[in-house]
């Protein structure tokens, strides 16, 4: 480990962003899906929520540019379990859907805990998810089009989010809390070793500043 991968490394870390993230229903369409991957990665968010329906997000998920070694993936079994984690830990459930009663995008304010709900590339948000939501967006068209691709439109929503955050401060300092950064910062340090741990329910040896596994490494029989 190179001491500027441990800077950018440890950089990155300290802007990711905990309260902020993508539920994705029925996100079926490989390509959007690691498009809204990589979006999520570059705004600072580490874990994205998925409802899959028929579709297996873990089998497209190395197609995605090899981010999804930074991000992790919560898989729920249905709109209503995911809804009910979101909401026990504050979140705000904003719904990308073009409807009557959309209001623009940039009126939301993003620095509040978010969840940004995405529906199918050809239906939007099922009318079930939608009954949870605390508002609906949508981005101004002027052209003939009615709408955007949904990894495009995800990308713009996240990207306004990002900018209030940034507004206010809220990428100048870390926001994970210690157990969780420490947790991560192994992870991608160590992913070897990582995988190694849990496959074994062993914790985590520590790090010190330099990335290093301070002690000899002892498995327990």
């Amino acid at each position: 480990m190179t001491p500027d991968r441990l800077e950018k490394l440890d950089g990155v870390l300290d802007r990711r962003q905990p309260d902020l993230t993508v539920l994705a229903e029925n996100l079926h369409k490989p390509r959007n899906f690691s498009a809204v991957i990589r979006t999520c990665d570059a705004v600072g968010i580490h874990e994205v929520n998925v409802v899959p329906g028929d579709f297996n997000p873990r089998h497209h998920w190395r197609t995605s540019s090899g981010t999804e070694k930074w991000i992790a993936l919560r898989i729920h079994e249905n709109i209503e379990s995911a809804v009910q984690e979101l909401q026990s830990k504050g979140f705000q459930l904003i719904a990308a859907h073009l409807s009557d009663q959309a209001s623009d995008f940039r009126d939301v304010d993003y620095t509040k805990p978010t969840a940004l709900l995405l529906g199918t590339e050809l239906f939007g948000v099922s009318e079930r998810a939608l009954e949870f939501v605390d508002c609906q967006i949508s981005i101004p068209m002027h052209g003939m089009s009615q709408s955007l691709n949904v990894s495009v439109a995800a990308a713009i929503v996240l990207y306004e989010a990002q900018r209030q955050r940034q507004v206010a401060g809220m990428y100048d300092q870390s926001r994970l809390d210690d157990d969780m950064r420490r947790k991560l910062r192994f992870e991608w340090l160590h992913p070897v070793l990582a995988q190694f741990c849990q496959k074994r329910d062993l914790d985590y040896p520590e790090l010190d500043e330099q990335g290093e596994v301070t002690k000899s490494f002892t498995v327990r029989s």
